[in-house]
């Protein structure tokens, strides 16, 4: 028996009913008319959907916030330990039944000014890495679906990576490559600001400098493609988003995006986007941000509105309804941002969305797609593609020989 699923039992006995505090949304009637917190009580059945599946979170940002508060030093801050000034320790990730995540290895887009963003991104790999070799028992790298399967099924956390913005290669396709080679497995095309390449959605002193993607940001996506990294359009513009759904020949993951539909937030995917996954055959991880995902609504009223578990899952559905249940995973932001919404304040929280996915009519799996199964495809796919365009390309140089 898969190691997880014996956890079950264990979690059954501390944590048989996980209760987490919650503001209702419009669409949890019952608690928001009151105006009063609704508990979300996780049930048995819902505990065992959920570590019966391979949740697999599309970002966190521990590895910045272990630079930044610990000196990048797991002897200064042991995460084996509980770590209540971040959202995210070993016993909570546990508790929270993550199995696989895509670590991000940001580093802040100015640092591309000053042409140290690639040395800082390769700190923040080895960082990875050396949480791998500290706890061999919890995290094993992860470079290959496969991987994955295999890690997860001996009870460890699959451990990927992430580049958060194009800045990190620092205009260079072979820079690109040395990221992948190191064990990076998407990148996210811009940060806050734009890249020389590409237009980011929220640079606000030349919004929509490129009207997109550039010749070489076109490059950037389809040599992504022949090397098997995942192409990332959270952060970037609208018209990004469209021109690198025209030319990706691979599906592509929103890695910590929402519904625009619900929050007006410029980092939050338009409706003609998601239709379009369907298509794409890519996934849209919901964020946890409270900027992104409360109400317009409520920030109205106040701007510092956290938002809620059932407003996460609000902008779940919004996904669902337009590209399919197929389309749509999970991506937290935890240890990247300082407020979440009430009920997801820390990585144990994730089976708080499993229960509310089955109140409100999902399978089992369904659930397992939104947990993981969706990402994991993707990466799959990514890999296949890959493949294919480097037999393509072996056939051309061959066919070219014989002439």
């Amino acid at each position: 028996m898969n190691r997880y699923l014996c956890q079950v039992v264990a979690m059954a006995v501390f944590a048989m009913v996980c209760q987490v505090q919650a503001v209702g949304s419009a669409q949890e009637a019952d608690g928001a008319k009151s105006g009063g917190f609704q508990e979300v009580k996780v049930s048995e059945e819902a505990l065992r959907i959920h570590h019966a599946g391979m949740l697999f979170d599309g970002h966190n940002d521990l590895p910045w916030a272990m630079r930044e508060g610990a000196s990048s030093s797991f002897e200064k801050r042991n995460i084996r330990e509980p770590q209540p000034e971040m959202h995210t320790d070993i016993p909570r990730l546990r508790k929270g039944g993550v199995k696989a995540q895509y670590w991000s290895v940001y580093v802040p887009a100015s640092l591309g000014d000053r042409n140290i963003a690639l040395l800082t991104t390769l700190e923040q790999i080895d960082l990875v890495h050396k949480m791998c070799e500290t706890y061999p028992d919890v995290f094993e790298y992860a470079g290959t679906a496969a991987d994955i399967r295999r890690i997860v099924g001996e009870g460890k956390i699959a451990s990927l990576m992430g580049v958060e913005g194009g800045h990190s290669i620092e205009n260079s396709l072979q820079n690109l490559r040395r990221l992948y080679d190191r064990g990076a497995r998407y990148m996210t095309l811009t940060h806050g600001k734009n890249t020389e390449w590409a237009d980011s959605a929220t640079d606000k002193d030349e919004p929509g400098k490129h009207g997109g993607l550039t010749p070489f940001g076109r490059e950037v996506v389809l040599e992504m493609n022949r090397i098997g990294m995942v192409v990332d359009l959270s952060h970037v513009s609208p018209q990004v988003m469209h021109q690198a759904l025209d030319i990706s020949k691979a599906p592509v993951i929103f890695s910590h995006s929402s519904a625009l539909a619900i929050n007006k937030h410029p980092r939050n995917v338009p409706d003609d986007v998601l239709k379009r996954m369907k298509e794409n055959g890519g996934v849209v991880m919901v964020n946890f941000v409270p900027g992104f995902i409360a109400p317009d609504a409520e920030i109205a009223k106040d701007r510092n509105a956290r938002g809620t578990v059932h407003v996460v899952v609000d902008h779940i559905e919004q996904v669902i309804k337009l590209a399919g249940i197929d389309h749509v995973g999970l991506g937290s932001d935890f240890d990247g941002v300082s407020s979440l919404p009430l009920g997801l304040e820390d990585v144990s929280c994730y089976p708080a969305i499993t229960e509310l996915m089955l109140q409100r009519g999902y399978n089992e799996e369904q659930i397992h797609k939104l947990l993981g199964g969706n990402a994991l495809r993707v990466l799959e796919r990514c890999e296949v593609v890959a493949k294919e365009m480097a037999a393509e390309s072996a056939g051309s140089k061959e066919s070219a020989g014989k002439q």
